[in-house]
């Protein structure tokens, strides 16, 4: 395992490169495998992980101290706080300035973090902020698994992450089952929680089971029949849909299976970015361009709607007018989606980088102040 001597393990800031990537490419592309969802996926099982390791190992330290939850509890708000409520809530500021009609239509249920749940009951999408229905299950779970962690036996912890994958699954099954739109499945945080129990049980194992972790985990054949799998359940969803009748997307392998399915992969590939890729994985996962973008892809993440989108940046929106002056001049660029691609990849990790370098970063620096 290749680790800072802080314990950040460098592998995991090429998995986020990785995740942010695939919603990119999805969102400005018309990829039809579901790359953004994947991307999500990666992103809830790595957050199931890393959160569940910090918490464990506070668990361990202050369990038996007086006061132990409150310490406990209080170190892990002030450093979620401080990581992800500043630049969130100051992007919501200056888009509200700015006049972003789903930020003004939509305020409150973006600053309590409730856009899926709108999501959930309209069974409808909320415009430019649509993507941050991730972000509102993330914060969702982190009310969880604190209290979860805590007070579970350790020895019970990996029942629960069992029965809380399995009631995931059954809850999508439920949904569809019931006829609700197939939206209701995909952002409702109950029935993202089996992606976050994958990670919690690779964080079991990865403190209290570190033999068996490494011997499980440092195989790259494991990765590539879970990608195998994936694309099954993918390919399998696809063929169900044509065949159907309607033809549908939203089948019953889709609804409730591809989480399912990606959970696994994603479960695979972050374990052996745990034990440590070697070769050419190694090579692109802690090359210093993966892992600087796997550190901002918070931002990257957070930012990337709102500097372009297909459907919902109008024409009166900087880039478009930037693209449109582009076209004037260079009418073959019009065409040719690669330009678009890059230059709107090149716009977000440049607000990215800004605002990490300025914003995030001096900020995140406090929380080895306030969260001892």
């Amino acid at each position: 395992m290749h680790a800072t001597s802080k314990g950040h393990i460098i592998q995991l800031d090429g998995i986020r490169f990785i995740a942010v990537a695939l919603v990119l490419i999805a969102h400005l592309t018309d990829s039809s495998l579901p790359l953004g969802e994947l991307g999500v996926t990666m992103f809830f099982v790595l957050s199931g992980f890393l959160i569940s390791r910090i918490l464990m190992q506070s668990r361990n330290k202050l369990q038996n101290e007086p006061g132990g939850f409150k310490k406990y509890i209080r170190k892990f708000l002030i450093r979620r706080t401080i990581r992800i409520f500043p630049v969130y809530y100051l992007c919501l500021l200056i888009l509200y300035i700015l006049g972003e009609p789903s930020v003004r239509e939509y305020l409150a249920w973006l600053v309590l973090y409730g856009t899926n749940i709108y999501m959930a009951s309209h069974e409808g999408w909320m415009g430019s902020v649509d993507h941050l229905w991730s972000l509102a299950v993330e914060e969702q779970v982190y009310l969880i698994f604190p209290f979860l962690i805590f007070f579970v036996p350790r020895k019970s912890l990996l029942t629960v992450f069992g029965i809380m994958g399995v009631l995931s699954v059954l809850l999508r099954l439920y949904f569809y089952l019931s006829g609700r739109s197939w939206i209701v499945s995909y952002v409702s945080m109950p029935a993202c929680l089996d992606s976050f129990a994958f990670g919690g049980f690779m964080a079991w194992l990865q403190l209290y089971k570190k033999e068996t972790f490494s011997k499980f985990f440092n195989k790259s054949w494991l990765v590539v029949l879970g990608l195998l799998v994936w694309l099954l359940v993918y390919y399998w969803s696809y063929y169900t849909g044509q065949n159907s009748v309607p033809v549908t997307k939203h089948n019953l392998i889709k609804v409730v299976f591809d989480r399912l399915a990606a959970s696994a992969f994603c479960f695979f590939l972050i374990g052996h970015a745990v034990t440590g890729y070697t070769g050419l994985m190694a090579a692109f996962l802690e090359n210093k361009v993966s892992v600087y973008l796997g550190r901002i892809s918070y931002g990257i993440y957070l930012y990337h709607n709102f500097v372009f989108n297909h459907y919902h940046s109008g024409p009166n929106h900087p880039v478009v007018r930037f693209f449109n002056k582009v076209y004037r001049h260079f009418p073959e660029l019009k065409d040719f989606a690669p330009f678009q691609f890059t230059a709107v990849c090149v716009f977000t990790v440049l607000v990215a980088a800004v605002s990490w370098h300025f914003f995030e970063k001096p900020i995140n620096a406090l929380k080895d102040k306030y969260a001892k």
